[in-house]
């Protein structure tokens, strides 16, 4: 299929990079005005446009990979769904459950698919989660708990993370990652509490979120902005009823009831570079190969489906200021 990459910063020179990989992918344009997308068509070797029409208009094009800043996907996915393509959009894909739903109507009227990338939905470690949740090797789940914690992102352009109505702040840009999972694992919940928030030049840059649900799941998530120069940290636990599964950052570890221990082997097969501040990994060539095949049939992504990606946002903005 042939792709058009809009933007062409960090997220996009991930993206560009395992399209590479990817059997019948083909970046075919790349569409932005900055000095980043500039360079990356330079150095690419692809034309560079000034907007989605435009690039339509001169080249073949089957779907829009939009990697640009959260508060543009939505006009920019309507404007390529105009022009008949398929569009992937990074998270979250709106900042209200509204504007999310009148793109997927727009999808709908075009006879096209949106394709949201929530990439967690495709690590080895959320296979290993999800694996054992439903075979129930520890039991039911009873209670969880996934951390997420960054030093502030002072280095987006413009300091448009710092915006909320850019970003959506916090919630909407980095508690969402464990909150889709979340939701994807256990459905929408029933309840949501902020216990903990903390304000740094008056933007909210910690919280810790209980959710609950009427089958008695707690689950505790927690998400922070640090104004501290601390390491990228992401872990998460869950409790079963016979035992506990463990992800510290690197390995995941079972933990029996009966003293046995199961170690899980998570170590991606898959090392592609893709230039952003992660390690070598599989994750992105998982998901966008996933999200092209579903194009190329026309179908909605059952790792991302439209009902899990409208119940993420409407907990989000129910969630107690």
């Amino acid at each position: 299929m042939n792709v058009l990459l809009v933007g062409a910063g960090g997220m996009g020179a991930a993206h560009f990079r395992n399209y590479a990989h990817i059997d019948g992918a083909h970046v075919q344009a790349i569409v932005g005005k900055t000095d980043a997308d500039r360079q990356a068509a330079a150095l690419w070797g692809l034309p560079l446009y000034s907007t989605i029409t435009e690039a339509v208009q001169a080249e073949p094009i089957d779907i829009a990979d939009l990697c640009v800043p959260t508060f543009l996907h939505h006009p920019l996915a309507l404007e390529a769904f105009e022009n008949g393509l398929h569009v992937i959009t990074e998270k979250p894909c709106a900042l209200t459950r509204k504007s999310a739903e009148e793109m997927f109507s727009a999808a709908r009227k075009a006879n096209r698919q949106l394709y949201v990338a929530q990439v967690l939905q495709f690590t080895l470690e959320t296979e290993a989660l999800r694996t054992v949740i439903r075979d129930e090797r520890y039991g039911k789940p009873l209670d969880a708990f996934f951390e997420r914690l960054s030093a502030k992102p002072a280095w987006s352009q413009g300091s448009w993370l710092l915006d909320k109505e850019k970003s959506g702040l916090l919630p909407f840009d980095l508690h969402i990652h464990d909150l889709d999972l979340i939701v994807s694992l256990f459905g929408k919940p029933d309840e949501a509490r902020i216990a903990a928030c903390g304000e740094n030049n008056g933007l909210r840059d910690h919280l810790r979120v209980d959710y609950a649900w009427k089958n008695g799941l707690t689950v505790c998530a927690e998400a922070a902005w640090f104004n501290a120069a601390i390491p990228f940290t992401a872990r998460w636990r869950v409790y079963f009823e016979r035992g506990m599964l463990i992800h510290d950052g690197q390995c995941i570890t079972g933990y029996r009831a009966d003293g046995s221990i199961d170690a899980y082997d998570i170590t991606d097969p898959i090392q592609i570079v893709g230039g952003i501040n992660l390690p070598a990994n599989g994750w992105f060539f998982r998901e966008l190969g996933h999200f092209l095949a579903c194009a190329e049939k026309n179908i909605p992504s059952p790792m991302v489906p439209e009902s899990q990606v409208l119940a993420v946002l409407e907990t989000l903005e129910a969630l107690p200021s």
